[in-house]
């Protein structure tokens, strides 16, 4: 069994007091299908399953950066709204995985955390749901048990005006179009593709009848607002009366506009090498692309959670897809199944009809005044430290902070900054922000290490390389 779909201890030992033949089985979805035998799973849920044991490994995890692990749990409770249980309705080893990592979390929330305004509202329904009711049949004594008190619910959720929300979506990709079409070549460009959406669709009426077959996750329900899927209906006023209605020859008056309200000005973070979002990746396989001699196609984990743009599913594990310009400058062999370190918030590109969705970073030698890149060699890609895990941030040190969701073309972010990024004589991956022209009225002198939580990034030979 691959290690990304291990059990934990905590798991294991809940699944053995609950299954008198869960013991005896480890494979996941074998187990699966052995403690819910009336569950008959499809291959892509199948598949749905194992990403959700890969994304519940990260969700709880105590070594994630706090933006990383609200952005995980918001994405599954966005989720398990139009959902009862992960899958829709079925029950399976997933959520038993997912209540026994986040139980422990969940437990120590505030009343805000759980059902505030900005709370999540749904992953507290679906863990009650799971550990009360007879679809699940965990044992659990009482003391085991998440307190979970259907009266304190700080806020509803509002019920979502469809109209609205399609309208709210049309401007967003709208202004997106219009950014990507002045966008220049800055080594990412806009996508052509839509954007991958989670598995699964509508409740259907077997769904919303499963809902309905535990009393405790009924109240959490209502009480929170788990359906999202209500429209508000407009108003509607007495019907005009014949004198009102207008003739064929009277003209409609024309309403005034009231004024646009001015959008506030937008927080322009400062210059900092922590606006791009780097993390280890994992390739789970490299081939030659099909239309481009010089250029690899990787299928690599980056960490992202199920349903996150730009990704899509391969055995399993939620993945991106790469080119590379490595092909005849990395062996095909020095690619496959290694830990790498990509840049995640480029505007995906299209290459040779591939779109790309990151960057792999890699070293190669300093060119001298005069010189001419003719991409010759030698390159080496950047080493995460041992241990590291996809997924994992990487940061240098003394930038620490937030990246950007997307880093947007026409500011040149990356481009700004990269030529700050250099290897040492000690091989090490660092920033230098005295090689960056707008950075150098900075006080930090100096390089600073490029580095996960478990260690420092390396390269294998070249020092004093450029990297990029």
């Amino acid at each position: 069994m691959a290690t990304s779909t291990h059990l934990d201890e905590s798991v294991t030992s809940l699944l053995s007091k609950s299954f008198s033949n869960a013991s005896s089985e480890t494979h996941p979805i074998k187990l699966s299908a052995a403690i819910y035998p009336e569950a008959h799973y499809t291959e892509p849920e199948k598949n749905e399953i194992n990403q959700w044991l890969i994304t519940s490994s990260h969700i709880a995890s105590s070594s994630e950066d706090q933006a990383k692990a609200t952005e995980r749990l918001s994405s599954l409770n966005t989720h398990l709204s139009t959902r009862t249980t992960l899958l829709g309705s079925k029950p399976s080893i997933a959520d038993v995985v997912l209540y026994a990592r986040l139980a422990p979390v969940v437990r120590n929330w505030s009343s805000e955390e759980r059902t505030g305004e900005q709370g999540y509202h749904h992953i507290v329904r679906h863990l009650d749901f799971v550990q009360n009711a007879p679809l699940f049949g965990l044992k659990l004594g009482d003391g085991e048990r998440v307190p979970v008190n259907t009266d304190e619910v700080v806020c509803a959720i509002k019920p979502i005006d469809a109209k609205a929300e399609k309208e709210r979506k049309k401007k967003e990709k709208e202004a997106a179009a219009a950014t990507a079409a002045g966008a220049t070549d800055s080594g990412a460009a806009p996508a052509d593709e839509k954007d991958v959406q989670p598995q699964g669709g509508r409740k259907s009426k077997k769904d919303k009848s499963a809902e309905k077959s535990s009393s405790t996750g009924d109240k959490i329900a209502a009480a929170v607002g788990a359906e999202t899927a209500g429209v508000a209906q407009p108003s509607t006023g007495a019907a005009p009366t014949t004198a009102d209605a207008p003739t064929k020859t009277q003209k409609k008056e024309k309403k005034e506009k009231a004024p646009k309200a001015a959008k506030p000005a937008a927080v322009e973070k400062p210059l900092s090498p922590c606006l791009i979002d780097l993390r280890v990746g994992h390739i789970l396989k490299a081939i030659q692309h099909p239309n481009a001699d010089s250029l690899y196609v990787s299928t690599i984990a980056c960490g992202d959670a199920a349903g996150a743009d730009n990704t899509s599913e391969h055995e399993g594990q939620v993945v991106r897809t790469v080119c590379s310009g490595l092909n005849g400058l990395v062996p095909l062999a020095d690619m496959q199944g290694r830990r790498v370190v990509v840049v995640c918030n480029l505007k995906p590109v299209t290459m040779r009809g591939i779109k790309s969705a990151a960057m792999v970073l890699a070293a190669s030698p300093r060119l001298k005044d005069g010189d001419e890149d003719a991409h010759k060699g030698p390159v080496e890609l950047v080493n995460p430290p041992p241990g590291a895990q996809a997924g994992d941030r990487v940061f240098f040190e003394g930038w620490e902070g937030e990246p950007e969701a997307t880093l947007n073309p026409k500011k040149k972010v990356w481009e700004t900054l990269q030529p700050g990024f250099t290897t040492t004589e000690a091989l090490e991956v660092a920033f230098e922000a005295a090689a960056v022209e707008a950075l150098k009225a900075e006080e930090k002198t100096g390089a600073g290490k490029l580095r996960t939580k478990g260690g420092v990034c390396t390269v294998s030979t070249l020092k004093g390389a450029t990297v990029r």
